[in-house]
């Protein structure tokens, strides 16, 4: 550690605010033509002695008290959540990304707000990556000791500055996010908190590929169709979350120093685009496990709940009745993906398909083989089908109600839904034929 490049940076840094503190108060000051020099003089005086180093420290380190640095902070949640913050030192490997993965993170400060100037001189960094807060951890307080030759003030400063490193008692809010978690007849209360740290980490990464020299170099170069040694990087459908409002160090000293805003990547699945092929050696529409049978086994076990559950038997008929009509709605769902114009004569590579359920589901073939024109306009295909319809219904029911038989068959192949769905489908197509 560098103790001479530390030390410069307290002793300009104290120097720094002083300055800014003597503009604004100059600035003031020549608006005060009724106040006389001697007294101005006094005041700013009074300025320059409480900026001198050792006495700025001696405050700074009595005003540390009001804020800690941690890596999980409570007000990303909520501005006024009173819930505690923390600071975790814990180290994993576990293949996934966390804090714990990381090491070297940095902390954030959070507190009162006007004290951040204290938590902005423990976590600058010098030129060699070295900060005050790094050699308080390490038990070097060389860079402090330049300031003072007091052993028992070096020691209140130490112990000033040292306590935005103590963790306080661990408290809940009722802002904050909570879960109670059952353990054994009482109960764990998990509050989640944001990971500022690692936010922190994921901000700095993404804004050197975003921003940087280099990065503008390679959209320059991209913008001019030119090669680049070093490839593009982008976050595509990343996301943009702020905190804090117009007082951003309300909620931390790092949200501040992100402008209080952080981007999100995206977690949503690859969206693979999908090759629809041409319908081949279908057997049935009907058949177990197709696509119908497959998306139609939650409505049909909806069905049989409603069914078997005790209660009044009007009631139990609305709901079978619902389900049938939502099966109803499916298979015509199904059946116009397979009625489409591009997969003309598919029926053809279908031999061992039913014919009533060719004639219903290739329409277009209509356009270059006659005798199919000729039995599909007889219309008789679509009792065929609203039987099938009927067969495949009893047979999903037989397995948990047995006694289903022609009785039901009749009541599902002649329901009302699924004629009028054939005949109104029937004249869609004829339409679209012409």
């Amino acid at each position: 550690m560098s103790v001479e490049a530390l030390s410069a940076f307290i002793a300009e840094y104290i120097a720094g605010r002083r300055q800014t503190k003597l503009e604004a108060f100059d600035k003031e000051a020549a608006k005060r033509s009724d106040t006389d020099s001697a007294t101005l003089a006094a005041e700013r005086r009074d300025i320059e002695l409480r900026y001198e180093p050792k006495a700025w420290l001696t405050d700074a380190a009595k005003r540390a008290g009001q804020i800690n640095l941690v890596t999980h902070a409570a007000k990303f949640t909520h501005g006024d959540s009173k819930s505690s913050s923390i600071y975790s030192e814990a180290v994993a490997r576990e293949g996934y990304l966390g804090s714990a993965a990381l090491s070297g993170l940095e902390p954030d400060a959070v507190g009162n707000a006007a004290v951040m100037d204290v938590a902005k001189l423990l976590q600058a960094r010098v030129e060699d990556g070295d900060s005050l807060l790094a050699s308080f951890r390490s038990g070097d307080h060389r860079a402090l000791a330049t300031f003072t030759d007091d052993a028992n003030q070096l020691n209140e400063w130490i112990a000033g500055f040292s306590h935005t490193l103590i963790p306080g008692k661990p408290v809940s809010h009722m802002l904050a996010k909570q879960t109670y978690f059952p353990a054994g007849e009482g109960y764990h209360l998990l509050s989640p908190l944001f990971a500022t740290s690692l936010a922190h980490v994921l901000h700095q990464k993404m804004a050197a590929v975003r921003f940087s020299e280099e990065a503008k170099a390679i959209w320059k170069a991209r913008s001019e169709k030119m090669w680049y040694p070093t490839p593009l990087t982008i976050f595509p459908n990343s996301a943009e979350m702020h905190f804090g409002g117009s007082n951003k160090q309300n909620v931390s000293y790092l949200n501040s120093l992100r402008g209080g805003r952080i981007w999100l990547l995206c977690c949503q699945p690859p969206q693979w685009t999908q090759v629809e092929k041409t319908p081949t050696e279908v057997r049935s529409i009907f058949k177990f496990g197709e696509e119908f049978d497959r998306k139609a086994y939650g409505i049909v076990q909806h069905m049989l709940a409603a069914i078997k559950r005790p209660g009044k038997n009007v009631k139990i008929r609305d709901d079978r009745d619902e389900c049938i009509d939502q099966l109803i709605d499916l298979l015509f769902e199904v059946s116009t993906r397979l009625q489409s114009e591009k997969w003309q004569c598919w029926t053809l590579n279908c031999p061992v398909l039913k014919s009533h359920q060719q004639l219903w589901l290739d329409p277009w073939r209509t356009k270059t083989d006659e005798a199919f024109r000729l039995d599909r306009e007889k219309n008789d295909w679509q009792d065929c089908v609203a039987e099938d319809f009927a067969l495949w219904l009893n047979a999903r029911l037989r397995s948990a109600l047995p006694d289903v038989g022609e009785v039901e068959k009749r009541v599902w192949e002649s329901r009302k839904h699924l004629r009028t769905n054939l005949r109104d489908m029937e004249k869609i197509v004829r339409e679209a034929l012409k």
